[in-house]
């Protein structure tokens, strides 16, 4: 185990909050660390959502952002090392098989959704996206469309 400085995404969420009844309102400012951008700019939509259907809230979206950095954490070369600093060991779980390869295809996700045209700059020519989704070429047989809510 030793330190080494790893690359986060800082969600910064800005807000003024008025307690009911009062015309003035405190700001606010914290700060969630995520590994990924889209894990970060997912729950930056969620929290912006959540917070302007509150009455008493008011995001300063000047402010509110999701931003690459860096902090110097602990490191560890196997599971194993992890296993044997964690103090809760009751709390404790490896993560899931396979995980490494969900977060490459996601970034390879977010880069393919990046250098592609909307469907309607495109006229509907594919592959083209919508929002968030990737429309691929036709092949002739019916296709299901999922899309992750991570």
């Amino acid at each position: 185990m030793g330190t080494a400085w790893i690359k986060v995404f800082v969600l910064t969420l800005s807000e003024c909050i008025a307690p009911p009844g009062k015309t003035v309102c405190q700001e606010n400012q914290f700060e969630l660390e995520f590994l990924t951008r889209a894990d970060c700019e997912a729950a930056l939509e969620e929290l912006v959502a959540l917070k302007e259907a509150s009455p008493d809230v008011i995001v300063d979206k000047a402010d509110t952002m999701c931003r690459a950095s860096a902090r110097e954490r602990e490191v560890f070369a196997t599971l194993a090392e992890v296993s044997g600093s964690v103090d809760d060991k009751a709390n404790w779980r490896e993560p899931p098989a396979g995980q490494q390869d969900t977060i490459d295809l996601r970034e390879r996700y977010e880069e393919r959704l990046a250098g592609l045209r909307t469907c309607e700059e495109t006229g509907g020519a594919a592959p083209c996206k919508m929002g968030q989704i990737i429309l691929e070429g036709a092949t002739g047989e019916p296709v299901e469309v999922w899309r992750s809510r991570n």
